[in-house]
């Protein structure tokens, strides 16, 4: 008779152990796949309240205090402002988790890694490979059809892989919510080297627009790279179809390029007195709204996966 043995960790246990769908798991490791996690929704509102916040503080100093910098200096102070959404980020969850931490070595790590993958594979393929920026904007159906099978696909198959194959197979991803953590991660990594890209291309940009993209970038590829983490998760934990991951990773790609059409589309101002324009808020507003949706979702279904655990039910097929 074969020897039953946790999926998470691999230590023995007895003849009737706990199940998720197929899955066998020590007293330990069942338990920390169905924590509750009540906070992960109050933290993830309280962070996206500061990143606005964030936004309005450097509108104030920048419209207040004059001070003339230099392009070299544009450039210093851009970097520093893509650095901080990531930097806020991190502060709250580890505040949020430190009663139950995550190894702070493999967050870092997986945002590191998205923030390479960005750097080394997704910028040039967009940039390079696709020249998004020649055509994307082109036409309505071309703007929508490149920006989720182009952009879309390009930017949330590679946060995938940065959780996928990595941490995933680790015996630290070992609860439901580490799916939306470490997705979310990827993508903080990801959005941080996109707005590095921007402001080295920009030779500095206008600090109060930079400002505005920076926390545009950051709150809509962590949501997206928190959805593909969500199905990540599910596939960790239950037994899933082998077409579940690829349509996370589709759905986070149609999300992603549709919102990149949408913001286009509102933050340009076609009819003004001068002719149009570009104005960023509504985009921001756009991202803010998605973002909250989606952690809203998140987290109801982490909840309800594990209500329907612990009622006995098997979470896979509910």
């Amino acid at each position: 008779m074969t020897e039953l043995t946790c999926c998470i960790c691999g230590d023995p246990i007895g003849p009737e152990p706990k199940r998720i769908g197929g899955r066998t798991y020590c007293d330990r490791h069942y338990a920390r796949v169905t924590a509750p996690h009540r906070g992960i929704w109050q933290t993830g509102v309280v962070q996206i309240i500061a990143l606005i916040l964030f936004v309005v503080l450097v509108e104030v100093v920048v419209s207040s205090v004059q001070i003339t910098l230099s392009a070299t200096g544009l450039v210093i102070a851009g970097l520093i402002l893509a650095l901080i959404p990531a930097l806020i980020w991190l502060a709250f969850f580890y505040a949020q988790d430190r009663l139950e931490p995550e190894p702070k070595g493999y967050v870092l790590g997986v945002f590191l890694l998205g923030g390479l993958l960005a750097s080394a594979v997704g910028i040039p393929v967009l940039r390079d490979l696709f020249h998004t920026n020649d055509w994307l904007g082109t036409s309505t159906l071309t703007g929508v059809l490149g920006s989720i099978l182009v952009v879309g696909v390009t930017q949330e198959f590679l946060k995938y892989a940065a959780v996928r194959y990595s941490i995933f197979q680790s015996s630290e991803f070992d609860e439901r919510v580490d799916g939306i953590v470490y997705g979310t991660a990827a993508g903080l990594g990801y959005a941080t080297l996109l707005n590095i890209q921007f402001i080295i291309d920009s030779n500095g940009a206008d600090l109060r627009a930079a400002v505005i993209r920076i926390v545009i970038t950051t709150l809509a590829q962590a949501s997206f790279s928190g959805i593909s983490g969500y199905f990540l998760a599910r596939a960790k934990f239950e037994d899933e179809p082998i077409w579940w991951l690829p349509s996370g990773v589709a759905l986070a790609a149609i999300l992603n390029g549709l919102f990149t059409f949408v913001r286009g589309e509102i933050s340009t101002t076609r009819l003004s007195l001068t002719g149009g324009g570009f104005n960023p808020w509504p985009g921001l507003i756009l991202a803010a709204v998605v973002a909250v949706v989606v952690l809203g979702l998140l987290s109801y279904l982490i909840r309800r996966a594990n209500r329907i655990t612990l009622s006995g039910v098997d979470a896979g097929r509910a």
